[in-house]
Formats: C-alpha cells, sequence, structure tokens
C-alpha cells in the first residue's frame, strides 16, 4: 500500500503523543513523580553534549528558557546537575551531570525501555522489524531538519 506524505504527517502527529503519554506515565508509576519527562530529556541531552548552555538545551526540550531554567535549578537542587562558568566566556553557564545523574538517568531510561520492550513483545517479529525501521526513518529525517 502506498501512503501519501499528507497520511504520515497526520499518523506521525496522532501517535507520538500517544507514545510520549505512555512514557510520561512509565516514568510516574515508577519512578513515584520523581522524574519527569522533561527532566529526562534534559538530563539525556546533558548526557549527550559536552557542556551545553541552557538555551541549547531549552531549544532541544522545547521550553522557554525560564521554563528550562526552572527544571535545571531542580536538578541542581537535587545534586543530578551542576552549572559551571564556560571557561572561555565568563557569561555563560554550562550544564554538567553529577554522578548521581548519570545514575538516575540509567535508571530511568532502563525501567523505560523495560517497559516499552514488554510492549513490543506482543508484537510479531516483522511488526517489530517495521518499528525499527519507521524510528530510524524519523531519525534520519529529523536530524536532518533540526538545524532548521
Amino acid at each position: 500500500m502506498e501512503y501519501s506524505a499528507d497520511e504520515c504527517a497526520r499518523e506521525v502527529l496522532e501517535v507520538v503523543p500517544v507514545v510520549m503519554r505512555g512514557i510520561r506515565t512509565e516514568l510516574r508509576s515508577h519512578r513515584g513523580g520523581d522524574i519527569s519527562v522533561p527532566q529526562f530529556r534534559t538530563l539525556f541531552y546533558v548526557s549527550r553534549h559536552e557542556g551545553p548552555s541552557l538555551s541549547q538545551v531549552a531549544e532541544h526540550v522545547g521550553l522557554t528558557m525560564p521554563s528550562m531554567s526552572r527544571i535545571v535549578d531542580g536538578l541542581v537542587a537535587r545534586r543530578l546537575a551542576t552549572r559551571e562558568t564556560h571557561q572561555g566566556d565568563r557569561r555563560r553557564m554550562t550544564l554538567a551531570l553529577t554522578t548521581h545523574g548519570h545514575a538516575k538517568l540509567r535508571s530511568a531510561r532502563q525501567t523505560t525501555e523495560a517497559y516499552l520492550s514488554q510492549l513490543f513483545r506482543t508484537l510479531p517479529s516483522a511488526k517489530r522489524d517495521t518499528v525499527v525501521e519507521a524510528m530510524r526513518v524519523l531519525r534520519t529525517i529529523f536530524a536532518e531538519t533540526g538545524s532548521r
């Protein structure tokens, strides 16, 4: 069957929020509200980038600077992340994870992956192959358009 670009767009817009709701619910249920999806995404981004700025993380997560600042303040207060003055520009702050932050991220990621894995076990192998291929296609498309 052939689908149009419009049908692809509609499916992504319909499915991504449902997937994120499931992930959010899982994070809340196993962590007792310990870590939110924006906090998880912040920790994940900071773990993957060398000394990102608050604005870089805010842009990635899709939050305003004041909202991201509150999230980072909370992560710093909980000793999950640090804010440090950039060596080359004292006006710029960089973010990093603490050892505790890395452990919290690893735990949240493992728990969430286990939840998703359990869901995908119910699918036939061919359907799982389709999901993986679709995610790889989406990653490629959105990585290419990420600089826009």
